[in-house]
């Protein structure tokens, strides 16, 4: 390959040993040389290409810390409900969809939001109008819920008389009988009947997506997805086709076999790579089943739900971090936080083997904690995967069910930096958008691109550019191991680097959702370039 010789334009290295550069070279699928633009030309081989920024700006490539990524690009293909704001509105969507599908077709979607539309949840009859008799599965904005229509209940052999499952509810009315809402560990009872892609239809699902990642700057993905994922991957990575480095979760529901075969975090290369045991411990705030130590404002019987019994997450957590299997625990509230970390403590007291893993373990989402709880992320060397956009997407429906005083530990990305914590944001996506520059924003601001509210949500949680940057680049590599081989702009490195439209450290904060990738280069090779 030629050699490329990035100039005339600010270089931004996340390396705090030389935070700025004049040049970079890239040699191959690594960086070569960094810094003045003298000394960097003078290493470049004949025949190089020389690219000016001419005032925009490169970066380290962005990483997604938590994307469902097939999901994600499977929903392109179905109802996009998201941000749509009516039951009206949202059924008369579903009707034109579900009237050029097949009459035997399963009508799929995601992004429904019921505090849109005052907070009343839909109904499989509201369903059942729409959709001409097909059975219908649509999740919910946030997926932690599902709403489905008579024939999928149907379908799915849920009636009156069928039990919640263990860390799951089903919705019924006033008689008993189910409403079409499913919720946490209870979906699992339609997902069972749900047709599966085919793998092409995986395979596509996944090139469209990632190219849409790419686009926004994404070199780098880590995925809690089913074996289905792993697969697809898999294929990608032996057809040169894959355009973005990926760190897969094992699914829980597996663990034993995992273990059986001796896989192990961190195997894998530096295209498709082995993460932690995702686990869920609670559900959502939207759902009213995230995990907390107090009730829900104005619930006094509802302090969320725990996906998992206590024992089972102890033992789950002791199991797989003694077989060289790090942990990456869903937690949202303060109870579920607490519970997790109560849990790796006891592990990491009581470890009975001297080969950990070689990631460390991690807490997704991490939104709502208690005080007391932040400082223990450093000390036991947890990740907290967070996503900034939650923050402002949810802020009005945390002051509401939370109140103001537990509101203060909410989303708290800058006390947990001061307290020593690694970041890795993402977007968890398809739940709100993958553009890493809409959390940036938000990380940034702690506002909505219309700037409400207005001087930010607690902004004394905000965190700087650079912060917001390094949470986005150093922080998830180091949460998938490979700090020596990503994250920075600095010789040895990968050459996962992308060039923006603008500098993102001259434009005003509140502008930074705006930005545009001009470039993405993923091992020295442009896998994105704005026409």
């Amino acid at each position: 390959m030629t050699d490329l010789l990035f100039h005339d334009g600010p270089i931004y290295t996340l390396d705090e040993q030389q935070p700025r550069a004049e040049a970079l070279l890239v040699r191959d699928e690594r960086i070569i040389a960094v810094g003045n633009a003298a000394a960097v030309r003078a290493q470049a081989r004949p025949g190089y290409e020389a690219i000016a920024l001419r005032g925009r700006a490169l970066l380290p490539g962005l990483t997604d810390a938590h994307i469902h990524l097939l999901w994600t690009g499977q929903n392109r293909q179905r109802i996009d409900l998201d941000g749509v704001a009516s039951l009206d509105e949202a059924l008369a969507l579903i009707a034109r969809h579900a009237e050029r599908l097949p009459a035997d077709a399963w009508v799929r979607g995601h992004g429904w939001n019921h505090a849109l539309w005052g907070g009343r949840w839909p109904t499989a009859q509201e369903l059942d109008r729409v959709t001409g008799g097909r059975p219908a599965v649509l999740s919910r904005k946030d997926g932690h819920s599902v709403w489905l229509n008579t024939r999928a209940l149907e379908l799915a052999g849920i009636t009156a008389a069928t039990p919640d499952p263990d860390g799951g509810v089903i919705g019924r009315d006033a008689r008993g009988e189910p409403t079409g809402i499913l919720s946490e560990n209870a979906m699992s009872l339609v997902w069972r009947v749900v047709p599966e892609p085919t793998p092409d239809e995986n395979l596509e699902a996944l090139r469209a997506i990632i190219a849409e990642c790419n686009r926004r700057g994404l070199t780098s993905l880590h995925m809690p997805e089913g074996p289905e994922t792993l697969t697809a991957l898999q294929t990608l990575a032996a057809l040169e086709q894959l355009h973005a480095r990926c760190l897969f979760h094992l699914p829980y529901r597996q663990l034993d076999a995992y273990i059986e075969a001796g896989i192990r975090s961190g195997f894998g290369d530096t295209w498709v790579r082995i993460g932690g045991v995702k686990i869920f411990s609670d559900g959502s705030l939207g759902s009213c089943t995230c995990h907390m130590l107090r009730p829900f404002e104005g619930r006094p019987d509802n302090s969320g739900v725990p996906t998992i019994p206590e024992d089972e997450l102890y033992a789950a957590v002791r199991r797989a971090i003694d077989h060289g299997i790090a942990v990456t625990i869903h937690a949202i509230g303060d109870r579920a936080n607490r519970t997790v970390l109560d849990a790796i403590a006891a592990q990491q007291r009581d470890a009975r083997t001297g080969t950990a893993p070689r990631l460390p373990n991690r807490i997704e989402h991490a939104q709502h904690l208690d005080p007391a709880d932040v400082p223990r992320f450093a000390a036991l060397g947890v990740i907290a995967s967070m996503q900034p956009i939650h923050a402002t997407s949810d802020w009005e429906v945390a002051e509401r069910l939370l109140g103001a005083e537990r509101c203060r530990w909410s989303y708290a990305w800058q006390a947990l930096w001061q307290a020593g914590a690694t970041l890795a944001f993402g977007s968890d996506a398809p739940v709100e958008t993958l553009d890493p520059w809409a959390g940036i924003h938000a990380a940034v601001t702690r506002q909505r691109p219309d700037g409400t509210p207005p001087g930010g949500w607690h902004r004394e949680l905000a965190l700087s550019l650079e912060q917001a940057l390094w949470a986005y680049t150093v922080g998830p590599a180091i949460a998938s191991g490979e700090a020596q081989l990503k994250g920075r702009l600095k010789p040895g490195l990968l050459a996962d680097l992308i060039v923006t439209a603008a500098d993102p450290f001259a434009v005003d904060p509140g502008e930074l959702w705006r930005m545009e990738v001009v470039q993405t280069f993923v091992g020295g090779r442009c896998v994105w370039h704005q026409r």
